[in-house]
């Protein structure tokens, strides 16, 4: 009997302590790292979705560059084959070559939409504007989605390196630190715009 009334002593105790070390905030932050990813890998698709339909619309003016176009469309086919799954979200060199596929993409879109600005017969264009306002919507949507998923990546690499936490984190779950999504070089920088070329 004095035995039983010990356990039902220390079970309390132990529960309280395995609490404390992180064995429900450590899969807790890490579900919100892998739902911010969710949300942003769900936006950098609509944005391939979406570029197929600009291209189209674009090409059909006859008007911009067709190496612009045919890097678009190699960009995006490029972006499409380098995959990242939550599992791999503490790999850096995963991580950095899906942001080198992404940014690339990203660059050859820029550059597409900045030379269309030449072009005032395309931008008249209803359907050029439509597609236009959806991939500014689905660019703000991913700038949005990257803060989102950094935010989840900084409180679950805090969580598990931070005590009680940390016990947690190595014992039961071997955690490692997730890989933040850093923006490109080309992104701080805004483009150049020249309109010499405009017939």
């Amino acid at each position: 009997m004095t035995a039983l009334r010990r356990f039902g002593l220390l079970a309390p105790l132990a529960a309280l302590s395995l609490a404390g070390c992180g064995l429900n905030s450590v899969p807790t932050a890490e579900e919100q790292v892998n739902a911010a990813w969710g949300n942003l890998q769900a936006d950098l698709q609509r944005r391939i979705d979406l570029i197929p339909n600009l291209v189209r619309t674009v090409e059909q003016t006859g008007k911009v560059e067709k190496g612009i176009l045919v890097g678009v469309t190699q960009a995006r086919a490029q972006a499409t084959q380098v995959k990242l799954s939550t599992a791999d979200l503490d790999d850096p060199q995963k991580m950095a070559a899906f942001e080198a596929a992404q940014n690339q993409l990203s660059g050859s879109l820029g550059r597409l939409l900045v030379t269309v600005e030449a072009y005032p017969e395309l931008k008249s264009i209803g359907a050029y504007q439509d597609l236009i306002v959806e991939v500014e919507r689905t660019e703000n949507r991913i700038k949005n989605d990257r803060r989102d998923y950094n935010e989840a990546v900084r409180v679950y690499n805090t969580t598990i390196r931070t005590f009680p936490s940390a016990i947690g984190a190595k014992v039961f779950y071997g955690a490692k630190p997730k890989t933040p999504y850093t923006g490109s070089t080309e992104a701080q920088t805004a483009p150049t715009v020249e309109f010499n070329n405009a017939g």
